[in-house]
């Protein structure tokens, strides 16, 4: 994808409770990624990674424009295939019943109509919010038991975020659940800010305190920053990721503008890894 600019900014911390920073992001435009290793299983770590590295390639070697849920999906099957293999090869060195699992939120920009577009996917329960003409709103849709209980008129969302199972994730890559992403497109016009999240983020602060930051904070580097430090301060009981994207515009593709009248973001903003 060309002609769309963005600014982007990401951020990660361990918290303050876990020993080991599970969660992987990928800002690779037009591709980001968040993807959180379940604390519950085994080398989460090495499942996120392998997410992003599978993101990171098809960041690297372009994809088409057109066929964006289908690229996604063959991402996310290469990586489910990547963590099997990688499972299996631990218990034949001897680790019984081992399952390294991770959730994962991706966005990308495609073509519909020959009109640039986001391409959001989620599976598991990180998030993806975007803000939109000063309002904050949850794009995803958590897969989680606590969700589906919300969903069925059992609990309300408030009773949700302190559920003593609202951990417990219903898809995911790796382990035994489900791994189909679900799938939401927008248009660039709706979506002025996308914030891809773990749940030591949305778990530690409420979706007020998000407005806050991502409404108040112009540059999504201090945004992605403050979001995470936020959860950290809130008490930070899971590793905590936040990647900020904002569309800045459409850039003129007359020949003169793009190369020599315009600086890379790298230059304007110093892209993060």
């Amino acid at each position: 994808m060309t002609g769309v600019e963005l600014h982007h900014g990401a951020a990660t911390d361990v918290g303050l409770v876990r020993q080991v920073n599970e969660d992987s992001f990928l800002v690779a435009p037009p591709v980001f990624v968040v993807a959180d290793g379940m604390g519950g299983h085994d080398r989460g770590d090495v499942a996120s990674r392998l997410v992003v590295e599978e993101f990171g390639r098809l960041a690297d070697a372009g994809y088409d424009p057109n066929r964006g849920p289908d690229i996604i999906a063959e991402t996310l099957r290469t990586a489910q295939a990547r963590i099997g293999e990688y499972d299996a090869g631990q218990r034949a060195a001897g680790a019984h019943d081992f399952a390294a699992g991770t959730t994962a939120v991706v966005a990308l920009l495609i073509e519909q109509s020959t009109e640039p577009k986001w391409l959001l996917a989620n599976l598991g329960d990180s998030r993806i919010y975007r803000i939109n003409d000063g309002v904050l709103d949850q794009v995803s849709v958590d897969h989680s038991v606590v969700q589906e209980l919300v969903e069925a008129g059992v609990i309300t969302a408030d009773d949700a975020a302190v559920h003593p199972e609202r951990h417990i994730i219903t898809r995911a890559l790796g382990g035994r659940g489900s791994a189909e992403a679900d799938y939401f497109v927008l248009p660039l016009s709706g979506a002025e800010r996308l914030m891809l999240c773990s749940d030591g983020v949305s778990g530690m602060i409420d979706d007020a305190a998000i407005a806050e930051i991502l409404l108040s904070t112009s540059d999504p580097r201090d945004a992605a920053d403050r979001v995470v430090a936020a959860a950290v301060a809130a008490g930070g009981r899971d590793n905590a990721t936040a990647v900020v994207v904002d569309v800045v515009g459409l850039a003129d593709d007359r020949p003169y503008d793009s190369d020599a009248q315009r600086e890379s973001l790298e230059q304007k903003l110093g892209a993060l890894p």
